[in-house]
């Protein structure tokens, strides 16, 4: 039986993962693919750390290059994260022909023509399914299983981290920093939680998505991004009240010959599928003009469901290899991009309802001035909703307003105005009701 050697960078959280799910899963595997597959070599900045795995001696080492530049190796699982030396670790496997299978979304949102590139270049493949979703198949969904449709809209929850402050403020009445101190000290969220709760996680996440669905190439900094940061209790309860829950949503949807790509909180209908997602799980709603949608639910990340991922790319990459089938399905799921590129949708054209919280001065007029402003730039109101003073707002009050469906670059001229009045007090709290993805 012909063997196929491995060899791996990064020894952290998920790659642990890859390593356990290697060995306990060993005869699985080899009776599933036809060969066996070994861990030849794994490299990592503290080969002298304790580990939760046992390797055998000379299988570690603190030299990527040992990896790298080993003949015998033929896939290179890269799990070290960040930009670089990412890439470059990535191109120098790809340059010595070696296939690759990575988990990382920041260095393909960022550098990923250039790395799909060199793979087509050389000849080898490159998996990369653990990037978006974790456990869920959603990257060979859009490429292999729906390859026979023209992708309408992905409406997604692929932060965990932020998917999981959000729960536990709806559920349990927790304000933002409470909640997110416990997910900090359950292993959810960083030290530093800026990469989840500023959005900029399930940008990197989207704009992979949305270039392999789309066929147009969307890198992170195309997409408006918005995080979670200033959702209060207020907002989730006011949410409720009116019907809904606050969701961090990373959204795709073609408009005609236009893409908008975006990432912000969005009210979405309790009665959604979308809004029963809780806790760490990720979720992913794709609708394409044939299939019609399709929901695909599971953890987001871990060492196991991530490792499932990873270990399910070396699989495929070594099936090729047996075959001598290299590139079969390219990186992207398709040769080139599509005849026609789609523009990008700036955020100022996109038309939703909103969800609007004012706060101001408890006095007669206030409502009629709001409504007024709204009323000059063309926005209707759906739905008010205003109650007395409580204990701890001496002076002011929430008044929160749901909107008709309203172009954003309207909305926002209308809250400038708005915020100039002397009797609103503090910022507007804005968020888009997205509809996508609901039942």
């Amino acid at each position: 039986m012909q063997t196929i050697q491995i060899g791996l960078l990064g020894l952290g959280n998920v790659g642990t993962g890859v390593v356990q799910i290697l060995q306990q899963q060993a005869v699985l595997i080899a009776q599933r693919l036809g060969t066996e597959l070994a861990l030849k070599k794994v490299a990592t900045r503290t080969p002298d750390r304790p580990r939760e795995v046992t390797l055998q001696a000379g299988q570690l080492s603190g030299d990527v290059m040992d990896v790298l530049r080993d003949p015998e190796i033929g896939i290179v699982i890269e799990l070290i994260g960040g930009y670089e030396p990412a890439r470059t670790y990535i191109l120098e496997a790809l340059q010595q022909g070696k296939h690759v299978v990575t988990a990382n979304k920041a260095v393909l949102a960022q550098h990923g023509q250039e790395l799909f590139e060199a793979a087509r270049h050389h000849g080898v493949d490159i998996g990369f399914e653990a990037s978006v979703g974790g456990g869920i198949p959603i990257i060979r969904t859009i490429k292999e299983a729906f390859v026979a449709n023209r992708f309408v809209t992905i409406a997604s929850i692929i932060n965990g981290t932020t998917n999981y402050i959000l729960s536990r403020m709806s559920d349990q009445g927790l304000r933002f920093e409470e909640a997110l101190k416990e997910a900090q000290d359950l292993g959810f969220a960083e030290a530093d939680p800026s990469f989840d709760v500023d959005g900029i996680d399930a940008a990197q996440k989207i704009s992979l998505l949305a270039s392999l669905a789309y066929g147009t190439w969307v890198r992170q900094e195309d997409v408006y991004t918005e995080g979670i940061t200033k959702v209060t209790q207020l907002d989730i309860a006011y949410a409720r009240e009116l019907g809904y829950c606050v969701k961090l949503l990373a959204l795709a949807k073609r408009d005609g010959d236009r893409l908008g790509v975006r990432v912000h909180p969005a009210l979405v209908a309790a009665e959604a599928e979308l809004a029963s997602v809780q806790g760490s799980y990720n979720a992913v709603s794709v609708t394409g003009d044939m299939v019609g949608r399709n929901l695909l639910i599971g953890r987001g990340a871990g060492a196991f469901p991530t490792g499932s991922a990873v270990v399910g790319d070396v699989v495929d990459v070594a099936r090729n290899i047996l075959r001598s089938s290299s590139g079969r399905v390219p990186p992207q799921g398709y040769e080139t991009l599509y005849e026609n590129e789609l523009s990008l949708q700036d955020i100022d054209d996109i038309t939703c309802k909103y969800y609007l919280r004012f706060q101001v001065l408890d006095q007669p007029g206030v409502l009629s001035a709001i409504a007024g402003i709204l009323g000059e730039q063309g926005i209707s109101i759906e739905t008010v909703i205003q109650k007395g003073r409580s204990a701890d707002q001496s002076d002011t009050v929430s008044v929160v307003m749901m909107t008709h469906e309203a172009k954003e670059q309207a909305v926002r001229r209308a809250l400038e105005a708005i915020q100039t009045l002397p009797r609103v007090q503090g910022e507007t709290m804005r968020i888009r009701v997205e509809d996508s993805g609901a039942d």
